[in-house]
């Protein structure tokens, strides 16, 4: 009896053996090569893909993606995440940076663009009427002077410039960028300035200096 459950084991082994061989034969492992294509990062640090599902990895710090808004950059030295917030309000996100007794700051925020009742209106109008409705004064409360309004080019995509606050040592500049649904505006936002100058460079502040180093390196979709 012990012989004939010996017997029978000895054939099943033999049988799963055969199978597992008849399945390397037939089904050889290949090794997984993936597509040769890279993305290149804001700060030009090329990424492959990678795995078994040939995904790419996310871009190393200093480098940043908001993938809610469909942009990436490269955060400047000294700045910090300094909030996120939820799904309410305009406002994506802050970054700061200590400057003395004070602080150096950038914010991002996101405006939809309303739909035009008139079909006449062209996309960059109504982008500009975005614009004008959201470039409102810190200290006024109020839309901004059209005296306020400047453009500039900067990593190639044109931004809109708008001055918003000069006053008590606040120095406020957006730079507002338009897209095909919304307009998306960087805010440098400097305390402590001799805001009171009129010889003052404004881009040589810290938060001015960085945001437009930032918007040089500025990706989106």
């Amino acid at each position: 009896m012990k012989g004939l459950l010996l017997g029978i084991l000895l054939i099943a082994i033999l049988g799963i053996g055969g199978v597992v061989y008849r399945n390397a034969v037939e089904h050889p492992s290949q090794p997984i090569v993936c597509p040769l294509d890279a993305i290149v990062c804001p700060d030009g640090t090329p990424i492959s893909r990678v795995g078994s599902s040939c995904t790419f990895l996310a871009c190393p710090p200093p480098n940043v993606s908001l993938s809610d808004i469909g942009i990436a950059f490269v955060l400047p030295d000294g700045f910090m995440s300094s909030s996120r917030p939820g799904d309410t309000g305009d406002l994506v996100m802050q970054y700061s940076m200590p400057v003395g007794s004070s602080t150096a700051n950038i914010t991002i925020s996101r405006f939809m663009i309303e739909t035009s009742p008139d079909s006449t209106s062209s996309p960059q109008a109504t982008a500009l009427s975005t614009i004008q409705q959201t470039a409102i004064g810190g200290a006024s409360g109020a839309p901004v002077s059209a005296t306020s309004f400047s453009s500039t080019v900067l990593g190639g995509h044109r931004f809109t410039v708008v001055s918003i606050e000069r006053f008590e040592g606040v120095i406020d500049t957006a730079y507002y960028l338009a897209r095909s649904t919304d307009v998306l505006r960087f805010d440098a936002i400097d305390r402590g300035a001799d805001w009171t100058n009129p010889s003052l460079n404004i881009s040589t502040l810290p938060a001015h200096a960085a945001l437009r180093e930032l918007l040089t390196t500025l990706q989106w979709q």
